[in-house]
């Protein structure tokens, strides 16, 4: 019989098994160390209040950090069909004559993209320098938020972006994110982004809409725009796994799957 692992043990083997397992259950981990499930879970507690995952109902996630901001051409060849389909089903909830948040990102250009394509005469107010370029001939106004020129992003930030969002009041904000999880929050690299988006928020009357797909899901940046309960809805595509999928159902999270007719709304 092989002698019982310590503690620390254990960890490591947890931690090494999930490198490859980004999604745990608990019932997988006392199989694979044969100990019980109180013992994983005391286990998975200690791994979490280091920081080293999130623990969900039956299982746990391992956190994946996103410590630097990507490069803007990069993220356009990042899951493309995914971010297409997520913006054709973003601008349906598009309604004539309202005023539309976006900040900056690939997602959100296609949300742009798309809401250009239905024909409603709508006003989108957004720091996002390629969905300016992609709203230049559909009706409808555009304001392009003054500030400081970020090429990484392909944005604008800073102080002349918050002045003129303090002056707007939209009826829907559409939100693109670097990571999302159920502890962290919806979160971006940079606090100037974080700022921008938080006022967003701030100032809208109607719902906020997070666009991400499925491999924002349990990745964690540097700053918060905001907790998960603080939007109404999450967009995102068919391939988000099915415990993430059981998590946010259970926090009456409202989901739409982009490429798919199902919707799970809150119950």
């Amino acid at each position: 019989m092989s002698k019982p692992l310590i503690p620390a043990q254990r960890r490591e083997r947890i931690v090494e098994y999930m490198t490859g397992n980004p999604i745990a259950r608990v019932i997988d981990l006392t199989q694979l160390l044969n100990v019980s499930e109180a013992t994983i879970r005391r286990d998975l507690e200690w791994l979490e209040v280091h920081g080293i995952l999130e623990r969900t109902h039956g299982g746990a996630l391992l956190n994946q950090r996103v410590p630097q901001e990507p490069e803007y051409s990069l993220s356009v060849q990042s899951h493309p069909e995914e971010k297409t389909n997520i913006g054709a089903l973003a601008a349906s909830l598009v309604e004539e004559g309202d005023v539309i948040f976006a900040n900056s990102g690939t997602t959100t250009t296609e949300v742009i993209r798309h809401i250009r394509h239905t024909g409603k005469t709508v006003t989108i107010v957004t720091n996002n320098i390629r969905a300016a370029l992609e709203a230049q001939d559909s009706d409808g106004d555009l304001i392009l938020l003054g500030g400081t020129y970020r090429a990484k992003s392909n944005s604008v930030m800073g102080r002349f972006a918050l002045t003129t969002l303090r002056q707007i009041y939209a009826d829907k904000v559409f939100v693109g994110v670097d990571g999302i999880s159920l502890k962290y929050g919806c979160t971006v690299p940079t606090h100037t982004e974080a700022e921008l988006v938080s006022l967003m928020l701030d100032r809208t009357r109607g719902p906020a809409i997070v666009v991400a797909d499925h491999s924002k899901w349990h990745r964690v940046s540097n700053f918060e725009v905001g907790s998960i309960d603080q939007f109404d809805t999450l967009i995102t595509d068919e391939y988000l796994d099915e415990l993430a999928r059981e998590e946010l159902a259970a926090r009456s999270i409202n989901m739409l799957i982009a490429g798919s007719v199902a919707a799970i709304g809150r119950i």
